[in-house]
C-alpha cells in the first residue's frame, strides 16, 4: 500500500469477541494506536515505522473498520464496548501497560480508557480531540454547534450513508483534502486507501455508528475527575471540525498535562505534519 511499508505485518486478534485487524512493527513496550473518522490503521503511516525502533507499535483498526469485525447491531458501538476493545487488545497481546495514542475517535476512546483503566497506562497522548469535559462545554456553545453539525447529519436513517457512497465516495475525499493546508499531504493513493476501506460491506454504517450512539454515552454527560496519567496533547490549530479553544483550560482535568500545537495544520495532524508529530512525541516520551 505504501512505500512507506517495510517490515510491518497484519495480524488479527479476537478482543472482547471482536475479531480486530491491526498492524504491528517492532519489539519493546507496548504502543498502541488508535485512528479517528473516516480513517482505518493506514492514518499511522508515518509513526508506525518512526517507533518502531524502539517500541512494538500496534496500530488498530476499531471495530467496524476496514478490515477489523463489524457488528451489526447498532448498540455494538458504543464508548464501553470501545474501552472493552482496546483493554482485551493489551491483556491479549501478553502486556500489563501500554503507551495509548489517539486522535479524533480514537482520542476519545483513548480519553475514556485512561479514566477506566489509569493503571494500564503508561503515557497518554491524543491528537485533535478535546478532554471529554472540554468538548461537552464546547457543545453548548453556538460556533462548536455549527462545526459539529456533521454529527446531527449522521444521525440520519440510511442518508449519509447514501451520499458519503456517491460519486465514488468523494465526500471522503473532500474530508481529507478539503480540510487540509497542506493539499499534497494526501496523494491520490491514500485518498483511494480509505475510500476502499469505508467501502467494505457493512463498514460505513459501523463508523456512522460511532455518531449514532454519541448522545447516549458518557463522552458528553458525565463527571470527570483529574486524570493521573502523564498526558501529551498535540493540536492541528487549522482544525475546522473542533475548535482551538476546546483545548484551553484542561491542565484543570490532568493533573501531568502537556500541550504542542500546530500552527497552518488542519485536524489530519498526525498524517500533514509527521516530522513534528513524531518529534514531539519522541519528546515526551523522553527520547530525543
Amino acid at each position: 500500500m505504501s512505500v512507506l511499508e517495510g517490515s510491518w505485518q497484519h495480524k488479527y486478534i479476537t478482543a472482547n469477541g471482536v475479531k480486530l485487524h491491526y498492524v504491528t512493527q517492532g519489539n519493546g513496550p507496548l504502543i498502541v494506536m488508535l485512528h479517528g473518522f473516516p480513517e482505518f490503521w493506514y492514518s499511522w503511516r508515518y509513526q508506525i515505522p518512526e517507533f518502531a525502533q524502539n517500541f512494538k507499535v500496534v496500530a488498530l483498526d476499531l471495530r467496524g473498520y476496514n478490515d477489523s469485525e463489524k457488528p451489526k447491531n447498532q448498540s455494538a458501538y458504543v464508548m464501553d464496548e470501545f474501552v472493552r476493545d482496546v483493554e482485551a487488545l493489551i491483556k491479549g497481546l501478553g502486556y500489563e501497560k501500554c503507551i495509548l495514542l489517539g486522535h479524533d475517535w480514537g482520542g476519545a476512546i483513548a480519553w475514556n480508557f485512561a479514566y477506566s483503566h489509569p493503571q494500564m497506562l503508561e503515557r497518554l497522548i491524543v491528537l485533535n480531540l478535546p478532554h471529554p469535559a472540554k468538548f461537552a462545554e464546547g457543545l453548548r456553545t453556538p460556533q462548536q454547534l455549527l462545526r459539529s453539525w456533521y454529527i446531527f447529519f449522521f444521525q440520519l436513517p440510511g442518508i449519509p450513508e447514501f451520499l458519503i457512497q456517491s460519486l465514488d465516495y468523494q465526500l471522503i475525499e473532500n474530508a481529507f483534502k478539503g480540510m487540509a493546508i497542506n493539499k499534497s499531504a494526501f496523494t491520490q493513493a491514500d485518498l483511494d486507501a480509505y475510500k476502499d476501506a469505508a467501502a467494505k460491506r457493512g463498514a460505513l454504517t459501523a463508523m456512522l455508528s460511532y455518531y449514532r450512539n454519541i448522545f447516549q454515552q458518557r463522552i458528553v454527560n458525565q463527571s470527570w475527575g483529574v486524570l493521573e496519567v502523564p498526558t501529551l496533547m498535540i493540536w492541528g490549530e487549522n482544525d475546522t471540525a473542533l475548535g482551538k479553544e476546546l483545548t484551553y483550560g484542561t491542565q484543570a482535568y490532568v493533573k501531568n498535562f502537556q500541550i504542542r500545537y500546530i500552527p497552518n495544520c488542519s485536524h489530519w495532524v498526525q498524517q500533514e505534519q509527521p516530522q513534528l508529530v513524531n518529534h514531539y512525541i519522541r519528546e515526551f516520551l523522553g527520547e530525543h
